[in-house]
């Protein structure tokens, strides 16, 4: 959904653009100023941003990335399930067919094919959307704590590693339930660590990212909201001058 006040509500960007540099980092918008310049007062607004589109009718950048690990977790999930299923099939299709016959070697060939095939289809699926499943909601679980919270710890990769394997595990009851989250919760501190570490060599995490950009973006729209302002004041004053000049004539 779009960003209720935005796409409709503030003048293109080109307007103010070239005075967006002057402009000082925003710790707030002014009283007065339209609603889609004041930046979110608490948790759930933050949250909530993650399933707005901006301007440009686009999603934010961590709901992407969300977007696009799920995806890459289910093709590997699929690669990581299909070969052995397809080897599988293809080793007991050559076992249990020797007494079939077959009109020539192609038919033969073919139909084992078909079987592996199958085979592939069938166990890539089965741990495709497994895996895809459990990167979903880990990264969403991570990323909503940590935009909620507004900074990213070890503590939200651990509770989002918890819920996941909790949630794949209660099906066998509470001792599944009990297991799930504690292999969940080493697994989140794992990946947690490794990521972290990674972020603490790029130089910024996530939410340092999002803040710089959203801070960015604020001063481009403030810019152009206060050139707009100007630009009214001084259309407004010319045609007061202009009235005045007629009155005088008169």
């Amino acid at each position: 959904m779009e960003r209720p006040g935005e796409g409709t509500a503030w003048p293109p960007t080109e307007v103010g653009a070239g005075s967006a540099a002057s402009v000082p980092a925003l710790l707030g918008a002014p009283e007065g100023s339209p609603p889609w310049l004041q930046p979110p007062d608490s948790g759930w607004e933050r949250v909530r941003e993650l399933f707005w589109r901006n301007e440009q009718n686009e999603y934010p950048e961590e709901t992407i990335n969300i977007i696009k690990a799920t995806f890459t977790g289910g093709v590997i999930g699929l690669v990581y399930g299909g070969v052995p299923g397809f080897v599988n099939a293809k080793k007991q299709y050559i076992e249990q067919c020797k007494g079939e016959i077959y009109h020539n070697r192609l038919d033969a060939v073919q139909s084992m094919q078909r079987v592996a095939i199958r085979g592939f289809i069938r166990y890539g699926w089965r741990w495709s959307w497994r895996v895809a499943a459990f990167v979903a909601i880990f990264n969403t679980v991570n990323t909503g704590l940590s935009v909620y919270r507004d900074k990213s710890t070890l503590g939200h990769y651990t509770i989002a590693g918890a819920c996941t394997g909790g949630l794949f595990r209660m099906h066998l009851g509470l001792r599944g339930l009990v297991g799930g989250n504690l292999i969940g919760g080493l697994l989140g501190v794992s990946a947690g660590a490794l990521v972290m570490a990674l972020q603490k060599v790029a130089g910024e995490t996530f939410i340092e990212r999002r803040k710089r950009k959203q801070s960015e973006l604020r001063e481009l729209k403030m810019a152009t909201w206060r050139a707009t302002l100007d630009i009214s004041e001084d259309i407004s004053e010319g045609t007061e001058g202009v009235l005045q000049e007629k009155d005088g004539i008169r």
